[in-house]
């Protein structure tokens, strides 16, 4: 029924990632560069829908407001049943949690369930934050909200049940970039926070194409010309090189969280994110890449579709249960040694 499996750059997409293409393809819907933002926004909740299955149990799940750069955001705390290791009496480890989709779509609810999984798999608590959106409000808005949502949930830390020494970054896609930018301002800033950085698939530059975008350019799911749309609605061109906008190209990398990267082999955004591992290891960053070669951009939000999707996402969760492990301390003495 789907033929024979695609082969690209020697590998091999796995069949259940086929048949969830098959069925996307089969349900007709316009391509992203046709639709409105509206629309675009209504279509991923829809793939959303379709993918991420029955909703996982945690302890509780509880609605927040967290500072933003220029106001209030809507956040959900995610509290697992059972803490992972590294709980104290000072609270639980914690992930920071934004959101994927290209800077201009998806929210709270469309990520829910993910966040729900990696709260059960990991024994953090996951704080998921809804930065503002492009085109409404473009760069530097989301980054910057990111940044003060970090900071509000390290000053909140007793409040929110959560280990101030123990809090990681971390998001699928844009939010990939955001949390990478995260980790970078606190590093410059002199900060011990984030403690660690989960980042699944991450976009790191926006001003240039790799050879992943040539072998992946459509077919599987998330396209050049998506990422185009994505990139017009969110920066202008002189915007790009920004290292807030784009986190590979940052000069200075010293001090900068541990980290898990998780990329997916058929994926326009698949080199950058190993680059950027590169990066990282060059200079002297613990991290641990994985390319999930099966796979395609979004597994993350598969979780409820066969059995690879969700395997790859319980790796991401141990990773991010053992980078949470060890207690580190909430302040550098001397902001100079944290920036190199």
């Amino acid at each position: 029924m789907l033929g024979q499996p695609a082969t690209v750059d020697g590998q091999q997409l796995h069949p259940e990632v086929q048949l969830a293409l098959k069925l996307l393809e089969l349900a007709g819907e316009p391509e992203l560069p046709e639709l409105t933002v509206k629309q675009a926004r209504e279509r991923l909740r829809k793939d959303v829908r379709t993918f991420e299955g029955p909703k996982i149990e945690v302890e509780r799940v509880t609605e927040l407001q967290l500072a933003g750069a220029e106001g209030p955001l809507r956040a959900r705390l995610y509290v697992p049943r059972t803490p992972g290791p590294g709980a104290a009496a000072d609270g639980d480890p914690a992930l920071v949690f934004y959101h994927g989709g290209g800077f201009a779509v998806c929210d709270l609810d469309t990520h829910d369930n993910l966040c729900r999984f990696l709260a059960a798999k990991s024994g953090a608590r996951v704080v998921s934050v809804d930065y503002r959106l492009a085109p409404e409000h473009r760069f530097p808005a989301a980054p910057e909200d990111a940044l003060a949502a970090l900071h509000d949930v390290v000053a909140r830390s007793e409040e929110l049940g959560i280990d101030p020494a123990r809090v990681a970054v971390g998001g699928d896609s844009a939010g990939g970039n955001l949390a990478a930018g995260v980790a970078q301002a606190a590093a410059r800033e002199g900060e011990a926070a984030p403690a660690f950085q989960l980042l699944l698939y991450p976009w790191l530059d926006l001003s240039e194409k790799r050879r992943s975008y040539s072998l992946f350019r459509q077919g599987f799911y998330l396209t050049e010309a998506d990422l185009d749309w994505y990139q017009s609605h969110y920066a202008s061109d002189g915007e790009l090189r920004d290292p807030r906008c784009s986190p590979l190209l940052a000069d200075e990398l010293s001090g900068v969280a541990p980290a898990y990267i998780a990329t997916a082999g058929f994926d326009p955004l698949r080199d950058e994110g190993e680059e950027y591992a590169r990066r990282l290891r060059e200079t002297g960053v613990a991290v641990a890449l994985h390319r999930q070669a099966q796979l395609i951009h979004g597994f993350a939000s598969t979780i409820g579709l066969g059995r690879v999707g969700r395997e790859a996402m319980l790796e991401a969760a141990g990773a991010l249960r053992m980078g949470l492990a060890a207690r580190t301390p909430v302040a550098t003495a001397d902001p100079a040694a944290a920036t190199g």
